[in-house]
């Protein structure tokens, strides 16, 4: 992450996530925001090392994150509420998959789906 405090602010106010713990104390550059279940873990490294997602190295690798979504729909309607940044909205993929895509602060995706069949 670029701005810790900035991703952290970003999973909280456009996907609904809680922080549950950033630190350490002395030197913050780590943090875990939780919902539904799934947690992410977010981290700064060095100031000098930017944000790298998948998409920026590798056309073909569109996902940073795949997170299994029992209500890809609720989820979609709750985050656009929010405000977030779509990739792909609702749709079907090759895959099988039902879901969408959207965008964190630092540009890395991350797909909430669910299998086409459930």
């Amino acid at each position: 992450m670029k701005d810790l405090q900035a991703s952290i602010s970003h999973y909280i106010e456009r996907f609904g996530f809680q922080l549950d713990f950033q630190g350490p104390p002395d030197d913050v550059y780590y943090g875990h925001v939780s919902r539904d279940g799934i947690g992410i873990m977010l981290k700064t490294i060095l100031p000098d090392v930017l944000p790298c997602p998948n998409h920026t190295r590798h056309g073909w690798a569109r996902w940073d994150a795949y997170i299994y979504s029992r209500d890809p729909d609720a989820l979609f309607d709750e985050f656009k509420q929010r405000g977030a940044s779509f990739v792909k909205e609702l749709s079907f993929i090759d895959d099988g998959l039902w879901g969408f895509e959207v965008t964190d602060a630092d540009g890395y995706v991350l797909a909430f789906f669910r299998v086409r069949h459930e």
